[in-house]
């Protein structure tokens, strides 16, 4: 069995497609965004989605053509998902302890409420 079935290859390219998507827009987001509290989600989230079906679609290929379930790409996926929100978490107790202050763009000196 050297090829996959139709299904599989349609699965897998869908998979795929979605990783690169979802890592893409992670990225849009991270440029996108104005703070770097609000940056610190979007690439974080879509590093592990993109991750994550990256992983699924391998496991899905290597699976069927060896003919027999294998789950060792899992490991990555693992050690991934445990590092990225550490990274994250240690990203943001950094940036407190240096006192960045949050930012709104939307409230600028022209536009800022009056005081009461």
């Amino acid at each position: 069995m050297n090829e996959l079935p139709l299904w599989a290859a349609v699965l897998v390219a869908l998979l795929l497609i979605l990783a690169g998507l979802v890592t893409l827009i992670g990225s849009l987001g991270l440029l996108r965004l104005h703070s770097f509290y609000e940056r610190m989600h979007a690439p974080t989230l879509g590093m592990t989605l993109g991750t994550f079906c990256v992983v699924l679609a391998a496991t899905l290929v290597a699976s069927l053509l060896q003919g027999r379930p294998i789950f060792h790409e899992w490991l990555i996926c693992l050690f991934l998902f445990m590092t990225a929100p550490v990274t994250a978490i240690l990203l943001m107790q950094s940036a407190i302890r240096r006192d960045i202050a949050p930012t709104s763009p939307s409230i600028t000196a022209d536009t800022q409420p009056p005081a009461p």
